[in-house]
């Protein structure tokens, strides 16, 4: 672990040093702000301000609260949580009611853009640096996969987006955009995650010092996502082969363990976000602390995005990936934490949960050090399999879809035993209900059902009020509007 918190340090100063008057520039100027000439002289200000495009994946409003309300909570895996009164915009997203005015969508744009903003300034200033050549190269590839990410993140949730590739205005005058089409936005993406495969290296390359960088593997399997959003099952194919030939990951033995410490930066991670538990403080996020129980216990939290009781269903009778996403109410967890069985949701995200045992911020659970996971291998296997049947490749796709069932079900030999559907429509039910319960509250099931065309059918099923032709994406913030003067246009319904 100490390898990160270096990273996480490093991150944490370059928030500081690169951006100034944060509050001002999200009030004002939402695409971008300029450094100051004298930062980008050097290699060291190259790599600080490469730190702070990770930094931003830890801010609340990108991996907390608006994106579980997003991907999770919109979905049938998951309900608010919580108490009924409590976070109402959290609400309008579990039942798609939310209006332009909803202040989480407004966050995740925001989120984003400074995102986007400060991936532009190593995209845009470090070329110009006299440093080691292949430093700059991976610098400037690491800050394309991120923008690309924060773009992927945006066109799903809302279509079409502006895309700012360029510096804020000298002057300070308004450099709105109006939207690209979701065509536009998704070829800028691929073109971002191309650029950043050709210069990335691959995982092992990295020294221990840079755990948790982007690797070429990250970038191809985040590629392969963009692609099968889009239908192109050869390209999601021909990703997916490459990074299972290049041998740089493997499934986790434990999936439980997965989710742990033990399970941070694992032979099965690919993309995760770093977070570490500072002996001053920062580093961490909110993300365990918004979803952890809502009891009188140390390792309380805000109880928000709960397991459903439609995903509690889903899993095959004794699959034990079922204990290791579901915290039960009277549950002990081994840590030395009973969860009352008197508390106000019956359910709680197992995966986000942070043990009594684990090292803390002097900030408690609200600068938790526990890492989100965004891509993971099972997740290319599925991906591949998914590919394979759509190609005609029963064999591979099953080979695939047994891999994951196997480390799943461990060393028993009566749960999860292997599928042997040949049929292709059977079978790519079979690979959507496995990607349900092997991903199960790590941000996917929302998105997943839109892009297999099913999102109304299913989601008015458990009673939310999805509404065709419009739920599939969310209201464009109404403060993104006002500010552009009108240029970013409304999307169809709201």
């Amino acid at each position: 672990m100490k390898a990160k918190h270096y990273i996480i340090a490093l991150a944490s100063l370059s928030l500081s040093m690169a951006v100034s008057s944060c509050q001002d520039f999200l009030d004002t100027q939402p695409l971008g702000e300029e450094l100051s000439e004298n930062f980008f002289a050097t290699s060291d200000g190259a790599v600080q301000a490469t730190n702070a495009v990770y930094n931003q994946l830890r801010d609340f409003s990108v991996h907390t609260f608006s994106f579980i309300g997003i991907a999770n909570v919109a979905s049938d895996d998951a309900d608010k949580g919580s108490t009924p009164g409590d976070a109402p915009a959290m609400g309008e997203l579990d039942n798609f009611t939310a209006t332009a005015a909803n202040g989480l969508l407004d966050g995740f744009w925001q989120g984003h853009y400074l995102g986007i903003a400060r991936a532009n300034q190593v995209i845009l200033r470090v070329p110009d640096i006299q440093m080691d050549d292949a430093l700059k190269a991976r610098l400037i590839a690491e800050a394309r996969f991120l923008r690309g990410y924060f773009y992927f993140n945006l066109v799903r949730t809302y279509g079409g987006v502006p895309i700012i590739d360029e510096l804020p205005p000298r002057d300070g005058s308004n450099s709105s955009k109006p939207r690209a089409t979701r065509e536009q936005t998704y070829d800028f993406i691929i073109a971002d995650l191309n650029a950043a495969i050709e210069a990335l290296p691959v995982r092992s390359a990295y020294p221990a010092a840079d755990l948790g960088r982007i690797t070429k593997g990250a970038a191809q399997g985040m590629l392969a996502k963009v692609y099968m959003y889009q239908g192109n099952w050869g390209q999601v194919l021909s990703l997916t082969d490459a990074v299972i030939a290049s041998g740089e990951y493997s499934l986790y033995n434990n999936y439980a363990l997965l989710f742990n410490l033990e399970g941070e930066n694992s032979s099965e991670s690919i993309f995760e976000v770093q977070c570490a538990t500072l002996p001053q403080g920062g580093g961490g996020s909110q993300y365990a602390e918004v979803q952890s129980p809502r009891a009188p216990i140390p390792t309380g939290g805000w109880g928000f995005n709960v397991p459903s009781e439609n995903l509690n269903n889903a899993y095959e009778d004794g699959d034990p990936r079922r204990q290791a996403t579901i915290i039960y109410a009277g549950e002990n967890l081994g840590d030395g934490i009973t969860i009352p069985t008197v508390i106000d949701n019956p359910r709680y995200n197992q995966k986000a949960y942070v043990r009594a045992t684990d090292p803390r911020s002097p900030n408690g659970l609200g600068d938790s050090g526990k890492n989100i996971r965004i891509l993971r291998y099972a997740d290319v296997l599925l991906m591949n399999a998914e590919a394979a049947n759509q190609q005609g490749n029963t064999a591979k796709a099953l080979t695939d879809l047994n891999l994951v069932r196997k480390r799943a079900r461990g060393t028993s030999t009566t749960v999860l035993p292997d599928v042997t559907i040949t049929e292709p429509t059977a079978l790519r039910q079979a690979i959507w209900r496995e990607r349900r319960v092997e991903l199960a509250m790590e941000h996917d099931r929302f998105w997943d059902l839109v892009r297999q065309g099913r999102a109304g059918t299913v989601l008015r099923a458990v009673g939310k009020n999805f509404v065709d032709g419009k739920n599939e994406v969310f209201p464009i913030p109404q403060n993104r509007i006002d500010i552009s003067g009108g240029l970013i246009t409304q999307n169809p319904g709201y």
